[in-house]
């Protein structure tokens, strides 16, 4: 066997064991995080909002009023979606339409104060069950996860 050639090996090993080492990583993380997310919607309110309505109870509350457009993409959905999205949170009295500041053709929704304080009462409840849970764990752990948060963030961003 040549040098070359058995350094064209290697390299071929190396490559499939990074992309085993990336399949697996994302076959855990999608487990972890998935089932992370299921104890975190076991925690929700009562009130028996979807993810969906909830998710635009949050983008609201930290961008302020939004037009159904700039909601939907935000979002990630048809508008057809948002609106039905929409007119449920605007049936429970929890968004309410008003005039565009600028375009008096166009609505933005904001959040009714029935709204906001039951968004905060849902994040109030799950944020205290993940401290719960936080607090289990060693300072090394608490570590890992909190250098972790930037790059889960990116992901959830691209």
């Amino acid at each position: 066997m040549s040098y070359a050639k058995g350094m064209a090996e290697q390299a071929g090993r190396d490559v499939q064991a990074a992309e085993a080492d990336v399949t697996g990583l994302a076959s855990v993380l999608r487990i972890g995080v998935m089932r992370l997310a299921r104890r975190m919607r076991s925690q929700r309110t009562s009130e028996g909002l979807s993810v969906s309505q909830l998710s635009v109870l949050g983008i609201i509350d930290r961008e302020g009023p939004l037009s159904p457009t700039h909601l939907a993409a935000a979002e990630r959905v048809q508008p057809p979606s948002m609106t039905r999205v929409l007119a449920s949170l605007e049936g429970l009295g929890l968004v309410q339409r008003q005039a565009h500041q600028s375009d008096r053709r166009q609505c933005v929704l904001a959040l009714t104060d029935r709204g906001r304080d039951l968004l905060a009462e849902d994040r109030n409840r799950r944020q205290a069950w993940l401290a719960c849970r936080l607090s289990e764990l060693s300072p090394a752990e608490r570590e890992v996860l909190r250098a972790a948060v930037p790059v889960i963030e990116g992901l959830a961003d691209s």
